[in-house]
């Protein structure tokens, strides 16, 4: 699940995931850090899901996918649109 916070010229989008499921570290890679694992790791938040918030420019197209421990890529099914094999996210 993704939440938005437009401010000006940039939007923070959360990537939100629940807390236990896929078990492990997961991080979110896209466009916007260079595919790069570990940049932005969810972490646990006081509502019991695990969130990573990303500061991206507002009226941007980006493509993401998750990445969890075992080497596990995979979608997020709330987005709704996908390029190839990522999800796209549209800010």
């Amino acid at each position: 699940m993704l939440e938005r916070t437009p401010r000006n010229d940039r939007t923070e989008v959360t990537f939100v995931l629940p807390a236990d499921a896929p078990p492990g570290s997961v991080s979110v890679v896209g466009d916007f850090n260079d595919w790069q694992p570990g940049i932005h790791t969810l972490k646990a938040r006081k509502d019991g899901k695990r969130a990573v918030t990303v500061e991206l420019a507002s009226r941007s197209t980006h493509s993401f996918r998750y990445l969890a421990a075992g080497d596990y890529w995979f979608n997020d099914e709330s987005v709704g649109e996908q390029e190839g094999p990522n999800s796209r996210l549209h800010t």
